[in-house]
């Protein structure tokens, strides 16, 4: 099975990304994903707020959302390639 296809079937729901995340999150979600935004990833630290990743169209960017639904374009999270 090619290695698209694999992804694409472990790939997490979109409604289960979005389990956990605040109101003004949805909101600033919904309109970054109008400018091409996708939210890729939701970090679940213990004790604390989920941390929701959004990537740019071409994946060479990325921002996390705060609890408030700002966002902070230069996080201190390190992601893998």
């Amino acid at each position: 099975m090619p290695e698209q296809e694999r992804r694409s079937e472990h790939a997490p729901k979109d409604a289960v990304l979005r389990a956990g995340l605040s109101e003004a999150q949805l909101k600033t979600l919904k309109t970054m994903e109008q400018f091409g935004w996708m939210l890729r990833f939701v970090r679940k630290p213990l004790f604390r707020d989920p941390v929701p990743v959004l990537f740019d169209r071409a994946g060479a960017r990325y921002v996390v959302l705060e609890r408030d639904g700002t966002i902070d374009e230069q996080p201190t999270i390190k992601v893998r390639d």
